[in-house]
């Protein structure tokens, strides 16, 4: 939420519906922010833009406003030890006849230091007022005693601040003789019945002479809650007719008692019509018009005794006004020499006033007054803007752009796209843009009734074609299902297959394992054979040398040695039988190792063909359990669409 929504003296709490009867009577279209907070559209309060005129409060049924004071803070301050003097307004005495001085009384118990009635100041606001009226010839003065109307001139018609009348309100001119002429330096409390005075006292031109409102109804539930009442607390300063400006025409009457009945004083009360009259005001004085001797406008209809900060019992009944009357009759029966005794003519009444406050200076009861309009000023949109805010409404007629029924809180159609365009409001707040609305979307569900009656329809068509369908891919299922079950029985078979020709492959390779030791062990005998053919010819050759020396030796001998040549000569062939066997038995081990070796190579490659398909095998192999996993899987699949397509076929 926006922070200048709730942050002013008037606030909305939870009882909020939306009912937008506060928007109907507020006299600022901008001030009333319509807001969906989630449960529904709430209606809160732009605290730039409320003038505090406690409109809403009387228009509300369901006590979804409330408004801020300073009643904690002045008690909490009070407790603290903080030096306070009250001042209280006429109002309280006509509001609370049999207790205001108790309560009065109370308050002094409490620690306030001194309390005095503002009906003084009230005196003194009338005798600022004729004399500066008088001596400034200043006629069509609008008086400020009420905050609301000085909060909405400034605000939204600035250009009638310079008729604003310069003289302090009555609470003012009690606080500025307190201080300068009773030299009085507490802080100062105002009983007030009035919202808006808390405006006017954080005012900068009211100088924070003032620094609490406590307003009827704060101070009457605390001092009930607290038991706040004592003995009576007596006036300390003797006042007039003063008493009676908290009722309508109060200051009217006060003006006349001096001035005469002869001078033309315009009366102004309350929300629904005050506001409307400054609007007509401005006009007259813009354009020199005949204006009146002072305009006497309250914000309140019955004025101030039935203010915005009172007790909401107590504007139910009259009891209010005859206690005013009395207060209003004790004033007039003063001494001959006293401004409100009755008897004489209003000039001999004004000159016993004028004796009365000789001592005061007019110049410290003078107030000025601040331009605010600065971003409070409405954005007022163009036929064009309008239009098409009205569009987007679906108000595409004269006749729908002039309906003014008022539901939405304003007068006119116009005022609610006004304040579509000034952001405080929305278009869902027209209950006959709703009522539009809800017609549309009527008519759409009938379209769309009738266009889903015909999908049943047609649904219904398909459901039987469907059904058709399903009967016939549930047939296909069950041949489906016959398949795969014979595929898995199939992808069985291959899998123990598989496995015995790996088994198989196996004890081929160990096969070759065994002929390539085997290899291993007739190679090393042949080795072993070469070096027997060379220890065999290495013998023959010493044997053919030793029968060389013995046919050598026989044919030293002679005849004598013709027997011994013989035998020489039978060694010599068997040394050359032996020479020759183990030549034939070397080339036929190198023959034998050529060809060993040969073999030897062959089973290496044997071996890699072995170990390559081997591999394959195992490959096949998992893949062949992958397929057995994949076709469990897909049964599974087909078993569950057949499960649902069963279903189906069954609905």
């Amino acid at each position: 939420m926006a922070d200048f929504l709730q942050s002013g003296l008037v606030f909305t709490n939870e009882n909020c519906i939306g009912c937008n009867k506060c928007i109907s009577s507020c006299p600022v279209l901008a001030a009333n922010v319509a807001a969906d907070c989630g449960d529904g559209q709430k209606i809160y309060v732009d605290g730039t833009k409320c003038v505090g005129c406690g409109a809403c409060f009387d228009s509300c049924e369901h006590n979804a406003r409330e408004f801020r004071d300073d009643t904690e803070q002045f008690f909490a301050d009070l407790a603290a030890g903080e030096r306070i003097s009250v001042l209280w307004a006429p109002a309280f005495a006509a509001n609370y006849p049999g207790q205001y001085r108790q309560i009065l009384g109370g308050l002094k118990k409490s620690g306030v230091n001194r309390i005095i009635s503002v009906s003084f100041g009230a005196d003194i606001t009338t005798w600022g007022y004729v004399k500066y009226i008088s001596e400034h010839h200043f006629t069509g003065g609008i008086s400020q005693p009420c905050p609301a109307i000085v909060n909405y001139i400034e605000h939204y018609i600035p250009e009638l601040i310079p008729k604003l009348v310069p003289v302090h309100s009555p609470m003012m001119c009690a606080a500025i003789y307190a201080k300068k002429y009773l030299h009085l330096t507490d802080r100062l409390a105002f009983i007030s019945p009035c919202i808006a005075k808390k405006s006017e006292i954080d005012d900068p031109n009211t100088y924070g002479y003032v620094n609490y409102n406590v307003t009827f109804d704060h101070l009457a539930k605390y001092a009930k809650k607290h038991h706040i009442m004592a003995e009576p607390a007596p006036d300390e300063i003797e006042y007039g007719l003063g008493s009676i400006y908290p009722m309508p025409g109060g200051l009217k009457e006060n003006v006349y008692w001096f001035c005469g009945e002869d001078v033309f004083i315009r009366q102004i009360e309350g929300e629904k019509h005050a506001y409307h009259f400054l609007e007509d005001y401005k006009e007259r004085v813009l354009h020199n018009k005949d204006l009146p001797f002072m305009v006497d406008a309250l914000n309140c209809a019955q004025g101030c005794i039935y203010g915005t900060g009172i007790e909401e019992d107590k504007a139910k009944g009259d009891d209010i006004l005859y206690e005013l009357q009395r207060i209003r009759e004790a004033s007039k029966s003063g001494s001959k020499r006293s401004a409100w005794a009755r008897g004489g003519t209003p000039a001999k009444r004004l000159k016993n006033l004028n004796r009365q406050f000789s001592q005061l200076d007019l110049k410290d009861f003078i107030r000025e007054y601040t331009d605010k309009s600065a971003g409070n000023k409405l954005r007022v949109p163009g036929e064009g803007e309008l239009d098409d805010i009205f569009k987007d409404m679906n108000k595409d007629t004269k006749l729908k752009r002039e309906i003014n029924c008022s539901a939405c809180g304003y007068s006119t159609c116009r005022e609610m796209a006004a304040a579509i365009y000034n952001e405080c409001n929305n278009k869902g707040s027209c209950i006959h843009y709703v009522k539009d609305l809800a017609e549309e979307e009527k008519a759409t569900a009938e379209l769309l009734s009738a266009e889903m009656e015909e999908q049943n329809r047609k649904v219904s068509e398909q459901s039987e074609r469907i059904a058709s369908m399903v009967a016939g891919a549930n047939d296909q299922f069950s041949s489906l299902k016959d398949s795969i079950a014979e595929m898995t029985c199939g992808n069985t078979s291959n899998a123990e297959e598989t496995s015995n020709i790996s088994m198989a492959m196996g004890d081929v390779v160990a096969f070759c394992e065994g002929m390539k030791d085997s290899f291993a062990r007739i190679n090393g005998l042949l080795v072993q054979l070469g070096e027997n053919n060379e220890n065999i010819t290495s013998v023959a050759s010493q044997t053919n040398l030793l029968s060389l020396n013995a046919s050598i030796e026989a044919a030293r001998a002679g005849e004598a040695g013709r027997g011994f040549a013989v035998v020489a000569s039978e060694i010599k062939n068997l040394s050359e039988s032996s020479r020759s066997t183990a030549q034939d038995s070397q080339r036929n081990k190198e023959e034998i190792v050529t060809a060993m070796d040969a073999l030897s190579g062959e089973a290496e490659k044997l071996m890699q063909i072995v170990d390559e398909v081997n591999g394959r095998i195992t490959t096949l192999a998992a893949s062949t359990e992958e397929i057995a996993a994949s076709t469990d899987m897909v049964n599974e699949i087909t078993n569950d669409l057949k499960e649902k397509f069963d279903t189906i076929a069954r609905t």
